[in-house]
Formats: C-alpha cells, structure tokens, sequence
C-alpha cells in the first residue's frame, strides 16, 4: 500500500494533478469523519438523545427521503455555477448540520436537521464525482479506483477510531465523536479552497458564443494545436447548443433503472450478510463482522486493478458479462451456506463475501465509467445528478428487496442472484451502439500550472 498511496506514487499515479491529488486528501477526511458519525449515530440517537426506535427510524427514513433531492439537484447546479465554491458550500452546509445536532434533543427539530444533512451528504457524493470526472478526463476509471481505495481507508479510520472512543462511551464521548465529524466538513472545505476551478462544457454552452482562443469562463486553457489535435474549421461562431436533459433520455433513464439493481450488493453486505449469518446458518455470530472486514481489505487491495475493466465505454460494456456471473456464483454460495456442518457454512460465507466483494469493484469501475460516457458534456452534472439516484433508491429499496430474499431462504438468494444477472445482460444490451470512445471528454483542459484563487 506505501508504493500506492506513498507522495512519489500520488505524484506519478493519481490522474489529474496536484488537484486530483488534493481532492484524494478531501475525500480521506471527508471518510474519517464519516466513519466516526456512522458507526456511532444510532447510538447517539439512543442515548444521548433519548430516542426510541420508532422516532430513529422516522427520523431516518424521513431524511434520507429527503436526501434522494440532492444528487439532481447538486447536478444542475454544477451545469450552471462554477463547481469549486459549490462544493465548499456543499461542505459548510454538511458542518452546520452536523454541529447542529449538538443543539437539540427533539424529535422534529433533529428530523429538520438530519434532512438538511442528507441533502448535503447526497449532493456532495454526485458534485466530487463530477470534480474527479472533469480533473481526471480520460483516466476517470483509474482516479474512481484509487479515490475508493483512499474512501476506504477513511471509513476504516473513522469506524476504528470510534470503536476504540466508544469503549468509554459517555455522553462527552459522543458529542466529541460528532464534534469531530462536523470539523471534518470543515477541513474538507478549506482543502477544496486549495483546488482550481475545474473546466467545464456546459459551462461554454451555456455562455453562447464560444469565446476567444485560449480562453473559457474558468481561465487559460489548452489550445487543439497543443495538445496535438486539428484546430477547427474558422468560420461563422456556432450556434449556440441547446441543453439536453437527462429527464428525455429514456435510454440513459433505463440505465440509471438497471444500475440501481446492480447497486444491491450494498444491500447484500449492510443487511443481507449480517442477518443471514445470525439466523439461517450455523456459522458462529463473530464471523459476521469479520465478512464486512474482508470487504474492505479487498476494496482496498484490488479496486486499483480492477479500474482496467472501465478504462473505456467498450471496456466497460463487455465487464458486465463477468459481473452477472460473479453476482450468480456470490447468490449461490449464499445458499449453500444454509447446509451444515459449520464449517461448510463458514465456507460458503466467505466465498459468497468475496463473490460480491468483486462484483462491487468490478461494478464501480463499470458504472463510473459508464455513467459519465453516456452523458453529454454540455449537461454532464445533470446527468450524474439523475445517476446518483440509483443508490438513493438501492438505500431504500435494497434492504427490502434482501430481506425479502432471507425470508423465502436458499431459493430466494438463488432468485436474487438470477435477477442481478439478467439485468447486467439487460444493461449490456440497453448501452449497445451507445459506447463509443470518450463520449464524453470535455472539450477543453485547465493549464495544470494556473494558481488557485482564494
């Protein structure tokens, strides 16, 4: 991991630049402040806040209903505001919320609180992924690979970080492991401050005219007969482009509809693995937390390869064939983990934790890439902001569908496991003639040597 995430292999590995490399640092605090809050926030709610179970689910539910605004609604904006103060924005909003917690022990007002976070939280995850598009151009896939190795480094900072605070677990205790996820906002801001403001197609559409050579509303930029390409025809200035909206695109809203299905294995590992292991096999009840453990180690270990599976929309197309195989192989290890004896059972859990462990990667490394070719550039941030909301709705829909699939047993997972991999061949079918090489890449780049404004 040193030869990866060590300066001299950020300098020569991480694309993007100095900014690709800044925003890896935002991403590492953003993820330990998380994982401080997420392991410890029902816990809070319980007995810091005296809550009882039915107002923390209401609480939940409603926010992260509320949440399912913020992806579109961050992509639209970015289409049309300069990307850099919207995301420190994005982060002081997080802050506030986040600290605002600290202030109340009521029901609605904390409702109100936690559905301003959830906004935030949402439309923070689409305007990053937008930033490393725009930064990283081409090489998108290799930077989403090691940007989710660094994510999750931070989660398992944070998440051991509060496990060891919570060996004490006082009422101080928790306000100081909240206190640290609000500041955690804060830091992600003053880093994001650091970073230059990213080019942007729709940004040039939406200002009509093209402007003059070597210019565009976020400074300098690298002319066609410097990077090596043609220079355009001179003529009559083209018309302006009329923006797209990726509410008309049925084949791209398909998409988003499929991928939220392939999203399950979110599900399968919060929900479905846990609850599962505990009731429906002899495996001892420890292993389960181990299962989530390996995940992450194997995140961290192969995403970085994996990002070779969505180095193009090609690419990307023909992985999904092996992903609807994994996610098959993952659902019947499942059931077979039913059988006894034990050591059987713990077999089949671990080879089922690997199973979707790999379709996870190869599915990230798939969906990054897939999401931002079928957009257009002129609307990139709206469409990613429509994409995001495949997780939204894997978040609310995904423990229902899981364990619906505990509940009928071996068969269901079996049922599971067929319907993940009918719809990667549905996918591969809905994106054919539609994957053409960088369809996508912005038209114009930000010199690499421009200071940042403060």
């Amino acid at each position: 991991m040193r030869r990866l995430l060590g300066p001299t292999a950020l300098r020569d590995r991480v694309p993007g630049g100095p900014d690709g490399r800044r925003m890896l640092a935002v991403t590492l605090v953003d993820r330990i402040g998380s994982g401080l809050w997420a392991a410890t926030a029902v816990l809070y709610f319980t007995y810091v806040a005296d809550l009882g179970t039915a107002e923390i689910g209401l609480m939940l539910g409603v926010s992260g209903a509320v949440g399912i605004a913020g992806p579109p609604l961050g992509g639209h904006l970015a289409d049309r505001l300069p990307l850099r103060p919207l995301l420190v924005t994005v982060q002081a909003v997080r802050a506030a919320a986040a600290l605002a917690l600290l202030t109340t022990t009521d029901l609605w007002p904390l409702i109100a609180i936690t559905a301003v976070g959830s906004l935030g939280d949402r439309a923070a995850s689409v305007l990053t992924k937008l930033y490393a598009t725009r930064v990283a151009g081409p090489e998108r896939a290799r930077y989403q690979a090691v940007n989710r190795t660094v994510a999750n480094l931070g989660w398992a900072v944070g998440g051991l970080a509060a496990a060891a605070a919570l060996t004490v677990g006082t009422t101080t205790v928790y306000r100081c492991l909240l206190v640290g996820d609000g500041l955690s906002f804060v830091l992600a801001a003053l880093l994001t401050l650091r970073c230059h403001e990213p080019p942007s197609a729709a940004r040039v559409v939406a200002a009509g005219p093209r402007p003059a050579a070597g210019t565009t509303p976020d400074g300098p930029v690298a002319t066609p007969a410097a990077e090596g390409r043609p220079a355009p025809a001179t003529g009559a200035e083209p018309a302006p482009v009329r923006r797209t909206t990726p509410w008309r695109d049925r084949p791209y809203l398909l998409y988003t509809a499929t991928d939220a299905v392939l999203c399950l294995d979110d599900s399968v590992f919060k929900v479905g693995l846990p609850l599962w292991t505990v009731t429906a096999t002899t495996a001892p009840h420890g292993l389960a937390p181990l299962l989530l453990v390996l995940n992450n180690v194997l995140v961290v270990l192969l995403q970085v390869p994996f990002a070779r599976f969505g180095t193009t929309p090609a690419a990307a197309r023909r992985a999904l064939l092996p992903l609807g195989a994994v996610c098959l192989a993952g659902a019947l290890a499942l059931a077979a983990s039913a059988a006894e004896p034990v050591w059987l059972a713990c077999t089949a859990l671990i080879l089922a934790a690997t199973a979707f462990t790999l379709a996870e990667i190869l599915h990230a490394a798939i969906s990054w890439e897939l999401s931002v070719s079928l957009a257009p550039a002129e609307a990139q941030g709206a469409y990613l902001g429509v994409h995001s909301l495949s997780q939204a709705v894997q978040r609310s829909a995904g423990p229902l569908a899981v364990t619906g699939a505990i509940a009928v047993g071996p068969v269901g997972w079996l049922g599971l496991g067929g319907a993940l991999a009918a719809t990667c061949l549905a996918q591969h079918r809905l994106v054919r003639g539609r994957t053409g090489p960088a369809l996508s890449d912005p038209p114009v780049t930000v010199s690499e040597h421009r200071s940042p404004t403060h």
